[in-house]
């Protein structure tokens, strides 16, 4: 395409720590790569009271909880030479949640403003919802030309849930870095740990987590598998941070001493760049989302684990449930340190079953590489700002939603009926 798209993505953004901030990233900078002929500008929102050095990509900043600077936001967008918004939208990002767990949302501010075409990706979906989640959702459906979803659990949500329109709703997977197989020894000695049977679970902590249902059943695993370590990576979140500290932490290492797990259970209290991670990826024997939300319809951790071949346990939310479809992991019961154990011991005593798991999630993982998810919403970019001639070729990311019974968890490989 000759002409040049630009495109505003909206969403927090390095380095402020958090998952929408990652994607936001990594999807602009997948659409500036893919040939596309897509500029960027980033508009990126700051939680209260907080500065950051941005790159230069980051044209406009906004106060999270300032009603006056997302309008404003809005007006210099409409100001700019910019074609159509990206709206990464996470509820928690938006405004803020009072103590009694009402949502004030400003993100209609925004809207109310821009002038501009808009493509949504929905990184949360709430099944049932009460009207203060389900209206928002349906006013930024209406101001949207694209919406996009992760999983086809999510589209069936909002059409079936929601009313939204079935033909204004995609599905693009969440982008996983492609990378290299490289021999599990080899990638257990470049992070040194040669030896190991390598469990892992990266991500911001907080208590939705669940870390704490793996180590109490890792006791009945290092009874058979004495070499078994448990690599828990990454800060605690900072909105956890803010309102409870490090309860969340601490309490999982006393547990770890209390279990006697010292050996066992290695907690990393970093940030890593996504060449750590992929690092530490590529020398895991199994990773594990034993997360307690059974409505999460994303998880960015699930798909890198995924888009690296590695065999998944997990408990079944949303998004675990549809991804760990067809033999590619796992699913645990929630917060049942038994389950847990019982799926851990099974990959680990079931060679070919492993091997299985993890061709299943390669083979899974490879239309997820962020090239591909580039080109697709670059399509969804170019018919929203109508700027295409042809018909944007969006069949690979268009997908026809599935029935519930097609992904509900009872059709899943699980070790827990065994």
């Amino acid at each position: 395409m000759s002409s040049e798209l630009s495109v505003a993505f909206l969403g927090s953004y390095p380095p402020r720590a958090c998952g929408i901030a990652t994607f936001t990233r990594d999807l602009c900078k997948a659409v500036l790569q893919c040939g596309r002929g897509v500029s960027a500008k980033v508009a990126a929102i700051n939680d209260e009271g907080a500065l950051y050095r941005y790159p230069s990509l980051v044209h406009w900043t906004i106060d999270q909880h300032d009603a006056s600077s997302w309008r404003d936001a809005a007006r210099a967008i409409n100001a700019s030479n910019v074609n159509v918004v990206s709206i990464q939208h996470e509820f928690g990002i938006y405004g803020h949640f009072s103590r009694d767990g009402r949502l004030t949302d400003y993100l209609p501010c925004f809207l109310d403003e821009l002038r501009k075409p808009v493509v949504t990706t929905l990184h949360t979906v709430v099944p049932h919802p009460s009207p203060d989640i389900s209206d928002p959702v349906r006013t930024l459906h209406d101001k949207s030309a694209a919406v996009v979803t992760m999983v086809n659990m999510a589209g069936l949500i909002l059409e079936q849930e929601y009313g939204l329109d079935h033909d204004k709703l995609h599905m693009i997977p969440h982008g996983v870095p492609m990378v290299p197989r490289v021999p599990l020894d080899k990638a257990k000695r470049a992070v040194q740990l040669d030896g190991r049977t390598v469990l892992m679970t990266f991500g911001l902590l907080s208590s939705s987590k669940g870390i704490q249902h793996v180590i109490r059943g890792l006791p009945d695993v290092v009874k058979r598998h004495p070499a078994v370590l448990y690599l828990v990576i990454g800060e605690t979140h900072p909105e956890t941070r803010r309102r409870d500290g490090e309860k969340y932490r601490n309490s999982l290492i006393e547990l770890v001493k209390r279990l006697g797990l010292e050996r066992h259970v290695r907690f990393v209290n970093q940030y890593l760049s996504l060449d750590q991670l992929i690092k530490f990826l590529q020398a895991t024997d199994v990773y594990l989302t034993p997360y307690v939300d059974r409505n999460q319809i994303t998880s960015g951790t699930l798909a890198y684990a995924l888009g690296c071949g590695k065999p998944v346990i997990s408990t079944p939310y949303l998004y675990a449930a549809e991804a760990l479809a067809e033999g590619r992991g796992l699913l645990a019961e929630f917060e049942n340190p038994r389950s847990l154990a019982r799926c851990i011991r099974l990959l680990l005593e079931e060679p070919a079953l492993r091997e299985h798991c993890e061709n299943s999630a390669l083979a899974y993982g490879r239309p997820m590489g962020w090239d591909s998810v580039a080109r697709s919403y670059s399509d969804l970019f170019y018919a929203a700002a109508g700027i295409a001639e042809r018909r944007p070729s969006i069949t690979a990311c268009k997908q026809p939603l599935l029935t519930v019974e097609e992904v509900a968890p009872g059709n899943l490989l699980t070790a827990t009926h065994r």
